[in-house]
């Protein structure tokens, strides 16, 4: 567990420093999490666009029932790339806002100076309270308080997988082998005259990605998954394997957010404190992908491998978090093994910062 150790020393560290730069960063945080959401629109939209002209060549005769189907196929594969390719893209900025954070790069006084507009809040069900909260920005705002909110959820940090209760000689990068996760969830207050207890339920998308060492990539041997030597020399940073999930994550949260006592009312207010979170996921595979690049001949080549690898179609496991507002540490464990028929069972850990965007 000694490379566990060296995370939960990096990210602590990461969450110390916000002391200093945690509006900032929260806030650019926040910007990744909603161009990613964006991303996923665009090309729904354009997806549902190409879908109703072969529904509509379909009515019109020239094309049968079997070739729509087939293009609708295509076409929802193609779109499907794209938000992949999209998302990887921000994937890579916000390793690269973490690290910022980490080296105390971001400067919360530019926030301060800049960001004292209006926050706005989406939330549904029904008004419970309504109370003036004052601001640290001495502004005073109407908080409309309720018992269900809805959240953006973002989430990054290391993956790996774990072998007889370690992740010691995994065979595999850890500080490159890492897990991105971000969708929505919903935080109902369970008791109307109590704030500690919420459940916490959502849908998110999930992208865990290896990278082994020793150039060797994955093959598939009968029933069993097993790793081999590639023939030509691997580039470390673009050959990786991925997997990517639809998860379903329900936790049990503890706020420990006091109550603001305010004309004789009781403002029940969240992520003000201390919270901690227990719960679990589960989770479809949606695809797996094989990443290899490499030189061969003086030519640079990238293969793209789609394929299933004997992994799962379906992921299950327990996750746990601690942190402080909106920012927490985050802990997801696999129990089910992430290839199936394999003699040696190799479960997925993901150790990671959290962040709960009201």
């Amino acid at each position: 567990m000694r490379n566990f150790t060296i995370y939960l020393a990096i990210l602590l560290c990461l969450m110390a420093s916000k002391i200093l730069g945690q509006e900032t960063f929260e806030a650019q945080a926040k910007k990744i999490a909603l161009k990613i959401e964006n991303i996923t629109n665009e090309q729904k939209a354009a997806l549902k666009v190409e879908v109703e002209e072969v529904n509509l060549q379909l009515e019109k005769g020239s094309i049968s029932q079997e070739q729509a189907d087939v293009k609708k196929q295509q076409l929802s594969q193609a779109r499907a790339t794209i938000i992949e390719n999209k998302v990887a893209v921000t994937q890579q900025e916000l390793k690269e806002l973490v690290q910022a954070q980490v080296e105390g790069k971001i400067n919360s006084q530019d926030f301060i100076n800049s960001e004292k507009s209006k926050t706005f809040k989406f939330y549904y069900g029904k008004n419970e309270i309504i109370d003036n909260v004052k601001r640290k920005d001495s502004i005073n705002e109407n908080k409309f308080v309720k018992r269900t909110s809805n959240q953006i959820v973002l989430a990054t940090g290391f993956n790996n997988l774990m072998t007889n209760g370690s992740v010691e000689n995994s065979g595999f990068y850890y500080l490159r082998s890492s897990f991105l996760e971000w969708g929505l969830t919903f935080n109902t207050r369970l008791f109307k005259d109590s704030n500690l207890l919420h459940l916490k339920y959502g849908l998110t998308g999930v992208y865990n990605t290896l990278y082994l060492t020793n150039n060797r990539y994955f093959i598939t041997d009968k029933s069993q998954t097993v790793v081999a030597y590639y023939p030509y020399n691997l580039k470390n940073n673009s050959s990786y394997f991925k997997n990517v999930f639809i998860t379903i994550p329900i936790f049990l949260e503890l706020d420990f957010t006091k109550n603001r006592i305010e004309d004789k009312d009781n403002s029940f207010r969240i992520q003000r404190g201390f919270r901690v979170g227990l719960g679990g996921f589960v989770g479809y595979n949606t695809n797996s992908k094989q990443f290899l690049s490499y030189e061969k001949d003086g030519n640079q080549i990238t293969e793209r491998q789609k394929g299933n690898w004997n992994v799962d179609d379906w992921n299950y496991g327990l996750s746990t978090y601690i942190g402080y507002k909106a920012t927490s540490l985050y802990l997801k464990y696999d129990l089910n093994p992430l290839f199936k028929d394999n003699a040696i069972k190799q479960n997925n850990v993901s150790l990671g910062v959290r962040f709960d965007f009201n």
